[in-house]
């Protein structure tokens, strides 16, 4: 489970009862929000601020391959922001599948992370059937959240 801290984070934890069963571990911001809803659970902190950052994406792109070497994930799941996009592109690498949910809030506008993972991502999710004309290829399961 890979996201940005705030509502991203709050999106995939939402996820929690479908994965009870499941080993998994989160990659995240370390700020109070992700520390206390993920008590109790295995994190790795990313770095941040993402968003047109070159040097964090640099410092997670060395983070995802160190973690997914390490962890080996079946599958990576992410809501953005732009930390999934190194994890999504090396976790392929080593073979994991992606699900990627574009968030609630674009209606008919793709977010830059959609943009970047969409070329390779196994399944991709959105919320509104308007988006389905920006990603022809995505799912629309409708308000998952």
């Amino acid at each position: 489970m890979v996201g940005s801290s705030g509502g991203h984070l709050t999106h995939l934890t939402m996820l929690k009862s479908f994965l009870e069963d499941k080993d998994r571990f989160w990659v995240t911001f370390n700020k109070e929000d992700a520390r206390s809803q993920l008590k109790n659970e295995k994190m790795y902190p990313c770095y941040y601020p993402t968003n047109r950052s070159l040097k964090a994406l640099v410092k997670n792109t060395l983070l995802a391959w160190k973690v997914i070497r390490k962890e080996r994930p079946d599958l990576i799941i992410s809501s953005g922001a732009a930390v999934a996009v190194p994890f999504f592109y090396i976790g392929k690498l080593f073979g994991a599948k992606t699900i990627y949910i574009e968030v609630f809030d674009r209606i008919d506008k793709p977010t830059i992370t959609g943009k970047l993972v969409y070329p390779i991502t196994d399944r991709f999710i959105v919320e509104w059937e308007d988006m389905k004309k920006v990603y022809p290829k995505a799912i629309n399961l409708g308000s998952i959240f």
